[in-house]
């Protein structure tokens, strides 16, 4: 039996009438970037998670990098992350001249470990009193904002996290491109820092026809100035006030995103559904002493933009499963510290041990609203099938 990791086509299927229509409204207008479509998207977005502006941008990627532009992270400076998490997070950092540090994550949720942050503060850094900031001991660079991931579509520790962030003067970027719709605590995922950065690459719950990203933040400033940063840092055509970028959403993909939101929180149900069939078919099936699941943690909802195991022999799984028809992946195999780019900013392999476990024993499996029944208990069969044969 064929299972893919994602099946796109079964979505569009279901609104492949709306979607044309959509598209083909935007060609009748002849209007393609900063249109009336981009405009309500952006509403609709910072509607759906409870911030109040949004600004559609060209990537995730470009998301975080305009939001930590607009707190004015340049050259120099520091970025506190993680080093389990797309290489995008730590590239924006990178690509604006500043440094990223690295924090190790919780170890079940993946996302930044408040208490790593702490510590690295704490016993890293310095207060510069004059400065009104804080200054890595080492390095000398100032640390301007604290970047946590919520990963696969459950989010961070946020309350901690913007404690310790708070104390020492440092806005939040949330990297909230794969959790759209999470929950934390009563508050949507990027509604929860300073400013939360979404992505709408074609494989995320919200996807578009290519890429796009949006920037939601409740602080109309920051708001106003990614908007000027999007647009060649221009306040009116052939006005530039800054060096700005070129990163705008265009009428295309919001009028393809605009059909499928309403959809959205259905799909990550669905999602849901299957995670949670998953749960009792590998309990039934007896694989709990050689699987670890995914699991929601107290005052968190999950969206599973990816159903993450932990798996004994993790390569060898997965190879046994692309024989028997079904996609997986590993997000993420090498852990950003231990990636050759990033080979100058002097880690060791060992320096993140929660991080460097989690890249060699995690496993996506197919978990896409669509997934049967027939094919989730196939991917559960072929599990057993591996481990059996291994006993």
């Amino acid at each position: 039996m064929n299972v893919p990791l994602l099946d796109l086509q079964a979505q569009y299927a279901t609104i492949k009438d709306k979607v044309q229509a959509a598209v083909g409204a935007v060609f009748e207008s002849q209007r393609f970037v900063l249109g009336a479509q981009g405009a309500a998207l952006e509403e609709e977005i910072a509607r759906h998670c409870g911030a109040a502006f949004g600004v559609g941008v060209a990537s995730g990627t470009d998301a975080l990098l305009l939001s930590l532009r607009a707190l004015g992270v340049g050259a120099g400076d520091g970025v506190v992350t993680v080093p389990f998490t797309f290489f995008a997070t730590a590239g924006a950092v990178v690509n604006l001249g500043a440094r990223p540090f690295f924090v190790d994550i919780e170890p079940v949720g993946y996302g930044m470990d408040p208490d790593r942050l702490a510590s690295f503060l704490e016993g890293e850094c310095r207060p510069d009193t004059a400065a009104r900031c804080v200054v890595h001991k080492a390095s000398g660079a100032t640390i301007r904002a604290v970047l946590p991931v919520h990963l696969y579509g459950q989010c961070a520790d946020m309350d901690p996290i913007l404690e310790v962030a708070r104390r020492y003067g440092l806005p939040v970027v949330e990297d909230a491109c794969q959790a759209i719709g999470a929950d934390y605590k009563g508050k949507k995922a990027g509604a929860l820092g300073d400013l939360g950065c979404f992505s709408f690459f074609p494989s995320k719950n919200l996807g578009g026809a290519g890429d796009g990203g949006m920037v939601v933040t409740s602080d109309r400033g920051l708001a106003d100035r990614v908007r000027l940063l999007r647009g060649h840092g221009a306040h009116a055509r052939y006005f530039h006030d800054i060096v700005g970028f070129n990163s705008r959403l265009d009428e295309l993909q919001a009028a393809v995103l605009r059909v499928k939101l309403p959809y959205l929180d259905e799909w990550s149900e669905g999602r849901r559904r299957n995670a949670a069939a998953y749960g009792e078919d590998f309990r039934a099936a007896g694989l709990l002493d050689v699987l670890q699941l995914p699991e929601v943690l107290p005052g968190r909802s999950h969206i599973f933009h990816q159903y993450v195991i932990r798996a004994e022999r993790r390569d060898e799984l997965q190879a046994f499963l692309r024989e028997g028809g079904i996609g997986t992946e590993v997000y993420y195999p090498v852990p950003l510290h231990e990636q050759e780019c990033f080979r100058g900013l002097g880690y060791g392999a060992d320096d993140f041990p929660r991080s460097r476990a989690a890249s060699r024993s995690t496993l996506a499996l197919p978990v896409y609203p669509e997934l049967s029944a027939e094919q989730r208990r196939w991917v559960v069969d072929r599990i057993a099938r591996f481990y059996r044969g291994a006993a």
